[in-house]
């Protein structure tokens, strides 16, 4: 009997919408377990979480059925819906509209690792607007300023 066979490597990269409503260091690691069980839940498997207080990266390996986008707004409503039950926030979260997806080989899946995993140190040289930029570009991602994220710097 045939199977199917895959290695799908997916990096994700979405921005807080609310400024005032920020990812705090006292419950971000709830909120990246809280994530990192939505993706498990949906069949995937999560490789990488992390992010600063404006911004999330995660990376899965991802299986041919899962629609990218169907789970991204599912993490997206669920998770704000978690930060809102547990009053994590004092102010209204909210995700931006959007996301960015960027796919990789298996043999650089441990420099994205890294580079998720050194979120915070990499941050206090660049700044999302101009991290978010660098990968649209390196990807050759066509875009137009009007649609991307409202920057918080």
């Amino acid at each position: 009997m045939a199977n199917t066979y895959s290695q799908i490597y997916i990096q994700t990269v979405f921005a807080v919408q609310n400024r005032n409503a920020l990812i705090h260091n006292s419950w971000e690691e709830e909120l990246y377990k809280y994530i990192t069980g939505i993706v498990q839940n949906k069949g995937q498997k999560m490789l990488s979480i992390n992010g600063t207080s404006n911004h999330i990266h995660f990376l899965i390996g991802m299986k041919p059925t899962c629609c990218l986008s169907d789970l991204v707004r599912e993490i997206k409503k669920s998770s704000a819906l978690f930060i809102k039950d547990n009053r994590f926030c004092n102010y209204r979260f909210t995700w931006q509209e959007g996301f960015g997806s960027f796919s990789y080989s298996h043999s650089e899946i441990s420099d994205v690792i890294q580079y998720i995993e050194k979120q915070k140190l990499h941050h206090r040289k660049i700044t999302f607007k101009n991290e978010y930029l660098s990968f649209l570009e390196a990807f050759g991602i066509e875009f137009k300023q009007e649609y991307l994220f409202e920057w918080i710097d």
